[in-house]
């Protein structure tokens, strides 16, 4: 059983993560985010569910309106070849989430560690960062040195990368 919003952000209160929850319509696409986007402060996210040739599974995140090709990332985030998107029951299994849901708060749900959070380093240059809470009627807003520390706790370390632009800098967070 996946774990819920509640849960989700009791484990960051008890992480001592502030973070601010904000309930709205559903939205499934950036397009139709953008209303909500509007009223809440900091970078709003697009996250991507991605599989490589050999099965690995990446979560990539970048801001809402960054452009990413999928023909140049497998490079910058070691991929084993060209990805593609992972299938909604993959996603389910190891995230949690259905697709319009998918955020990098899902990694909680996987506990075999086959995900690897990919944060564009783009995002990381905001202070507060903005991210489904398990379900898409809603958007938590945290800070970023929380979010890190999030998937760090969880066993999730993320790669910060520059995957939204031609940068192939990489650093382990």
């Amino acid at each position: 059983m996946p774990v819920s919003r509640a849960d989700l952000l009791e484990r960051l209160r008890s992480l001592g993560i502030e973070a601010t929850t904000h309930d709205h319509v559903a939205v499934f696409t950036v397009a139709e985010s953008r209303h909500v986007k509007a009223s809440i402060a900091g970078a709003h996210s697009k996250n991507l569910f991605l599989r490589d040739k050999k099965g690995r599974v990446f979560l990539v995140t970048a801001e809402g309106d960054a452009a990413i090709d999928l023909k140049a990332i497998s490079a910058k985030i070691g991929a084993s070849g060209r990805v593609t998107f992972g299938k909604p029951e993959l996603l389910l299994e190891l995230v949690g989430v259905t697709p319009g849901s998918v955020t990098p708060f899902g990694v909680i749900n996987d506990v075999e560690g086959r995900v690897t959070v990919v944060v564009d380093a783009a995002m990381m240059e905001h202070e507060i960062l903005n991210f489904h809470p398990l379900e898409n009627t809603a958007t938590t807003s945290i800070r970023r040195e929380d979010f890190v520390r999030f998937l760090e706790a969880i066993d999730h370390p993320p790669l910060i990368v520059a995957v939204s632009d031609g940068k192939v800098t990489i650093e382990q967070a």
